[in-house]
């Protein structure tokens, strides 16, 4: 086993780690650091996922690796929305072929060992608001409410949506996921929310809510 492998299991709780880390685990120069990488990875020991970016091969994990989590190592600031968190929520039913998340940068893909991440662009100021940390034994990542990935959604993808219907028909939403809705929520993403297709898909949401 390498030297790093061994460093990462005693000295650092998580299966995933940074060139950060390994600078702080491995005295020497950047070329040495490299070097012990790269024969970790050809041993199967460690494990590639961008530059930069890797994780304990799964013989060395302890805790597996929870794929929210490292979405937003991919590529940050970001949080799960979009069908992902739909999917969280358990308001689709359809398992998501990808990690998608919303992002303060522009658009982008990342094919990974772990499969592939899709990031869309959300601007400030509404890019947090209705998203919550979660904690979980695997790790903790940022998550957008069920209202709030489907006003991101019908951002991203141009929605001319005017309530529930195209919800239910379009991503197979079950009508009993809106019995609880918090209209006090609608009214405040309506508030700071500029777009004016969002603005037409939240009063048409709360006309059906009456």
């Amino acid at each position: 086993m390498e030297k790093l492998v061994e460093k990462i299991i005693e000295h650092v709780p998580r299966d995933i780690f940074t060139d950060d880390i390994v600078r702080n685990l491995l005295p020497g120069t950047a070329n040495s650091r490299y070097g012990v990488i790269k024969r970790a990875i050809a041993k199967g020991e460690i494990i590639h996922i961008k530059r930069g970016l890797y994780a304990l091969a799964k013989k060395f994990q302890r805790k597996g690796i929870n794929l929210f989590e490292l979405s937003q190592l991919i590529y940050g600031p970001s949080y799960i929305s979009f069908e992902s968190a739909l999917n969280y929520h358990s308001w689709i039913p359809e398992a998501v072929y990808a990690v998608t998340s919303a992002s303060a940068k522009n658009a982008k893909e990342f094919l990974t060992p772990f499969g592939v991440f899709i990031y869309k662009r959300i601007p400030f100021p509404v890019l947090f608001f209705g998203v919550d940390r979660v904690e979980s034994p695997q790790g903790s990542f940022l998550m957008a409410s069920p209202w709030k990935a489907l006003v991101d959604y019908v951002y991203v993808y141009k929605k001319e949506w005017r309530g529930i219907d195209p919800i239910v028909k379009s991503l197979r939403v079950e009508k009993e996921s809106f019995e609880n809705t918090d209209c006090d929520f609608l009214n405040q993403i309506e508030e700071i929310y500029k777009n004016s297709r969002v603005k037409k898909f939240i009063k048409g949401v709360k006309k059906d809510l009456r």
